[in-house]
């Protein structure tokens, strides 16, 4: 019973964890911004703090008694709760008006960090705590443990998806983190009660002889499997990435894509824990089976690509054909977590593209951890040592991982060639899986070696090149495809013709954002302020696109400086591929204009950061469903749009929803609406039709639109005939406006 219990409690604290770091990286992202090294800190130092707690941890369970183990353990999950009921004024307040405004965003960074090394601390205690209570008998070890791991990363698992679809979605981030903190308390309680029946045994002192560094079971040292697991978290959570980056095209992430992916990958991992703790108790080969299952995660994920690709091309499979046709669609399914609401082909697509991809390797993850524990542990009294550190070598691999494939191979290799590169890893897994052991000959040991070699290099050799796999993910031949990766994202453009003289349709990220040529609704999103302002010498975009937005609003020959900010550094990339091809004259001039200079990073975090006013700052159209989006629909986004504009300056957005405009209107005191378009001021806005059509005849302005084939006139029409006072005083809170902690046109609520 105090088993079951205990299984209990530390899923839900897993569930309170992944809660947190859903919430605490939302908050620090909005003062340090969602560009790679802010996101890439982020979750590194997320992931040191666990793994220091877990080195520490595992020192102090073993010097400690069960009661006090148990009260260690509520201590340490008060203090998670602690800090959670105060981080929306760490993270939020004291970050975003107080070290963003006098740090900057990456002062704001090291510091929001620092404060998370505390919880996290706390929470890597845990698992070393707990792993300690167990009883006298060795054998027991790999299953309470695997069981502690399964049961605390299934709980991590609902938190990613009950938490965001049930629980932020319908109480806002902000009070999530009040409901996980009830959930530690919970959990303290029920350590404290469990210490108060805790029947008195005999302590267990450690043996000298068992802390030298002498084989473990299988014959290989103790700190060598250190080693191994440090390489297993390395890839671990460079698969991760690319996992998350390549299901993110496929099924076009919005704010429900990342959360369905990691609970997909965390539920793998405590299945996987939960399937073998018993067997591997009882096994005599416990550290070949580790081995054997940590090779075939990467061959695994390698094959499964190149399956996925070879499917893709399947012509005359109906089923292929329908998956092309959606990976080449502009627009992403409308997915809120309501799978009754999409159609049997959408669910096996939000179903079992994660499961073929994610879901079998992470099951092989997690059901290798038993074995592991089954191998290293020799003594009870050093259990809780043991699995700090091991923890704590996994995490420092998880971190490294992060950092090199995130910031440097994704850079340099593209997606398939880091995928390539962690097949690759699986050899030094099959070569010690190969070692002599006794009635073995040394001819299948010679061979079991050169297996261990060839069998990752075929493997690698099969994953399909950058071209190839992402014209599959977007369902175009290889030959109209332009595209350009590196660790801020994908870019990929498609044309129906390999000279891509005709309509290029603009992926990013797998989402359509655009077209070149320019023209439509995004080129009166950037004429009718730069129209509109009577002077627009400093502007900022936020967001390229196809670069239309970007190119109207350069306009005016009175424009100093533009500032375009792009939060994804592989779009300029592509757009200048397609320059050089077609030599549209639209990229031509945007491409060559002195005045425009091009900004890779978070558009946010550049106001923040930013010392320079400017007379027009607006954003490219942008789904408000999309991941983050809220970050430029919220309250405080508009605020902040105020603080940074000049002396009747005019900021704008598109207004895909009610609740936009509502928010919009509820923070600017002058504001005017052009059909789609919103524009505000902390002036008057002053509309005459006369000055306008005078600044649209002007001969520079005429020959800037003519560069890039367009006609200036319906545009100018257009934006005087839909033009409406929005009177003040007439600002509502019929839906709940979007504010940062509670995005709701992001969250998709009605």
């Amino acid at each position: 019973m105090a088993g079951s219990l205990v299984f209990v409690l530390f899923f839900a604290s897993g569930f309170a964890a992944l809660t947190y770091q859903v919430v605490w990286q939302r908050l620090l992202t909005l003062a340090t911004g969602l560009d790679l090294p802010a996101v890439t800190i982020i979750v590194a130092v997320f992931l040191a703090g666990i793994g220091l707690g877990n080195l520490v941890g595992g020192g102090v369970a073993d010097r400690l008694s069960p009661v006090r183990r148990f009260v260690a353990f509520a201590g340490a999950e008060v203090v998670i709760a602690g800090f959670a009921l105060a981080s929306p004024w760490l993270l939020g307040d004291v970050l975003q008006s107080g070290a963003a405004a006098s740090l900057g965003s990456r002062g704001a960074l090291l510091v929001g960090g620092s404060f998370l090394l505390l919880p996290t601390f706390c929470m890597g205690v845990t698992l070393p705590l707990l792993a300690r209570t167990v009883s006298d008998r060795l054998l027991e070890v790999p299953g309470w443990v695997g069981g502690l791991y399964g049961w605390n990363t299934l709980g991590a698992a609902a938190g990613a998806w009950l938490g965001t679809a049930f629980l932020i979605r319908n109480v806002g981030y902000g009070t999530a983190l009040v409901w996980a903190a009830a959930l530690n308390g919970a959990a303290a309680v029920v350590a404290l009660w469990l210490a108060q029946r805790i029947r008195p045994s005999p302590q267990v002192r450690a043996d000298p002889e068992l802390e030298q560094d002498r084989p473990a079971s299988g014959g290989l040292r103790v700190p060598t499997l250190f080693g191994l697991y440090f390489l297993s978290g390395f890839i671990a959570l460079s698969l991760e990435l690319i996992w998350f980056r390549v299901l993110g095209v496929a099924l076009k992430s919005t704010a429900f894509t990342f959360p369905l992916l990691l609970a997909t990958y965390l539920a793998g991992l405590g299945a996987g824990s939960l399937l073998t703790r018993h067997a591997a108790a009882s096994s005599r080969e416990p550290l070949r089976v580790f081995l054997s299952l940590q090779a075939a995660i990467p061959l695994y994920a390698g094959l499964s690509v190149a399956v996925l690709v070879s499917f893709l091309g399947m012509a005359d499979v109906s089923w292929a054909s329908s998956l092309r046709g959606y990976l080449a669609a502009y627009e992403p399914i409308p997915f809120n977590f309501d799978f009754s609401a999409l159609s049997p082909g959408q669910r096996a697509l939000y179903l079992g593209l994660p499961a073929l991809l994610v879901l079998v390797p992470t099951v092989m993850m997690g059901a290798s951890f038993p074995y592991l524990q089954r191998a290293v542990h020799s003594s009870v009294a050093t259990v809780g040592r043991r699995v700090g550190q091991l923890q704590a070598a996994n995490v420092a691999g998880c971190v490294l991982g992060v950092a090199l494939t995130g910031t440097v191979f994704l850079a340099l290799l593209g997606t398939t060639g880091a995928l390539r590169l962690l097949v690759l890893l699986a050899a030094p897994f099959l070569w010690l899986a190969a070692r002599p052991r006794p009635g073995r000959s040394p001819a299948a040991v010679v061979l079991a070696r050169v297996l261990a070699l060839a069998l990752p290099a075929g493997v690698a050799l099969l994953v399909p090149g950058q071209v190839a796999f992402w014209s599959a993910l977007h369902g175009t031949p290889a030959a109209r495809i332009i595209l350009a990766e590196d660790g801020t994202g994908l870019s990929v453009l498609t044309n129906e013709r390999s000279d891509f003289k005709g309509p290029t349709t603009v992926f990013v990220n797998g989402l359509g954002q655009s077209f070149v040529p320019f023209g439509g609704g995004h080129t009166a999103l950037g004429l009718v302020p730069a129209l509109l302002h009577p002077l627009p010498v400093d502007v900022a975009v936020i967001g390229l696109g196809s670069g239309d937005t970007l190119y109207a609003s350069a306009a005016r020959p009175e424009t100093r400086r533009i500032d375009s900010i792009e939060i994804n550094g592989a779009q300029l990339t592509t757009l200048r591929e397609l320059h050089a091809r077609t030599g549209y004259g639209g990229l031509d001039r945007l491409l060559k204009d002195g005045r425009i200079h091009h900004i890779t990073g978070d558009g946010r975090r550049h106001l923040l950061d930013a010392t320079r006013r400017y007379d027009i700052i607006e954003a490219d159209a942008l789904r408000p469903t999309s991941a983050f989006a809220g970050n430029l629909y919220s309250r405080e986004y508009f605020q902040l749009l105020r603080q940074r504009l000049k002396p009747g300056g005019l900021a704008v957005t598109w207004v895909p929803t009610a609740r936009t405009l509502e928010t919009f209107v509820a923070v600017f005191p002058h504001v005017a609406r052009f059909d789609f378009v919103l524009v505000g001021s902390n002036e008057p806005i002053v509309v005459e039709r006369g000055e306008i059509l005078r600044r649209a005849r002007m001969p520079a302005v005429e020959q800037h639109f003519l560069a890039a084939d367009l006609n200036l006139a319906p545009y100018v029409a257009t934006l005087l005939r839909d033009y409406r006072p929005v009177p003040r005083g007439t600002s509502k809170d019929t839906f709940g406006h979007n504010s940062d902690l509670f995005p709701r046109d992001e969250l998709g609520l009605p």
